[in-house]
């Protein structure tokens, strides 16, 4: 792993900067350290600063009025925060919430030095829209599952992506209907069928996959 003192290197877009920009990065950021379970920002907050996370993943979810989750998305090494960049270039305060899911390090920028490459670096402004694109992407893509797709394929699918090749999945029924912005009833009842088809198990705080074929073969619908 490279050096703090190096972490511009880590991300691609940033490491074809000018020299120049990437001192003044280096020079203004700062690197923060936070535990698991931290709420990193929330609704109604505006954002001080623009971060690059360095360590961890950072859950980006959105809760509604009657306390109804969805994630939206999540935050991995060597990845920025769309939402971040939105509200800074709008000037708008976060709609959503950011949580620590494993102990995180970042780098943060000051928002006058975002303000400042974004209207000034070419190279900077091209990094910070590629990775809005992408995103915006990933969300469209997001939104077509939850209004478009059947909730047992995408349950099978969040099941094998969530095992790891494994053949249990350490969850729970509220956990898996905040991943796929349902009910936790809903959940529960097509776990059930699962369950009835004998192809997953279930105990408490955890799913045991018994016909991982039947399971890959429906979410083989997924797309």
């Amino acid at each position: 792993m490279k050096t703090t003192n190096e972490w511009v290197e880590r991300f691609p877009g940033l490491s074809r900067l000018d020299a120049p920009v990437k001192e003044l990065l280096l020079k203004r950021s700062a690197i923060v350290e936070v535990p698991v379970g931290t709420m990193i920002f929330g609704p109604g907050k505006s954002p001080e600063n623009m971060l690059f996370l360095l360590d961890g993943t950072v859950r980006v979810q959105q809760v509604s009025d009657t306390g109804h989750e969805i994630v939206l998305y999540r935050i991995h090494a060597g990845q920025s925060c769309v939402l971040t960049t939105a509200c800074l270039l709008a000037f708008e305060d976060y709609s959503a919430e950011g949580i620590a899911e494993t102990s995180v390090r970042a780098a943060a920028i000051p928002r006058d030095i975002f303000d400042d490459l974004v209207a000034q670096s070419k190279s900077f402004r091209d990094f910070v829209f590629a990775a809005f694109s992408k995103r915006i992407t990933d969300l469209f893509l997001m939104i077509d599952e939850v209004a478009f797709q059947r909730l047992d394929v995408r349950l099978a699918h969040k099941l094998i992506e969530l095992s790891d090749g494994k053949d249990i999945v350490t969850t729970t029924h509220q956990k898996l209907s905040v991943e796929l912005g349902t009910a936790r009833e809903v959940i529960s009842r097509q776990l059930q069928e699962f369950q009835r088809r004998g192809w997953v198990a279930q105990s408490r705080g955890r799913v045991n996959l018994l016909d991982r074929i039947h399971l890959e073969q429906l979410a083989d619908h997924h797309t």
